[in-house]
């Protein structure tokens, strides 16, 4: 007996597991548009309802910034990334940093649930070679890939 009502529970606790939730994997690039060179920018990207999760997060498209962006990588790998904050800045000399609308970064997420996530990102600061503030304006668009 002792041993029939533990497996008894066990049987019953599985037969009442909760549903799968639906998981997806997605990718979203990132773009600066301004009309000056920009040097060095910052933008955060958060989702409304806590559906998302960063996993990773990709360098853009020009070469002055040919490496990954600044984040708070220990967040993504344990898992604690639905708001992230993304940076970079470039030494690169004035003629060779990116002017017009640029891909500056491409975030990869994971995505839980049948809803699409509500992303929103907001741009922090761009600034020029002269390390000043510029007029600039961050979007969103889903990865083609």
């Amino acid at each position: 007996m002792r041993v029939v009502l533990p497996l008894l529970l066990l049987v019953s606790a599985v037969g009442h597991a909760a549903p799968t939730e639906s998981v997806r994997f997605s990718a979203i690039e990132v773009y600066l548009t301004t009309e000056q060179p920009v040097s060095a920018w910052q933008f955060e990207l958060t989702e409304a309802n806590a559906l998302m999760q960063v996993v990773g997060v990709e360098n853009g498209e020009s070469p002055a910034f040919a490496d990954a962006p600044y984040y708070d990588r220990a967040a993504v790998e344990n898992g604690l990334a639905d708001r992230i904050t993304i940076a970079d800045f470039s030494l690169a000399d004035e003629k060779r940093l990116p002017v017009g609308k640029t891909r500056i970064a491409t975030v990869h997420l994971l995505t839980r649930g049948d809803r699409e996530p509500q992303l929103e990102t907001v741009l922090v600061v761009a600034t020029g070679y002269n390390g000043q503030a510029i007029d600039a304006s961050i979007s969103l668009s889903k990865s083609t890939e």
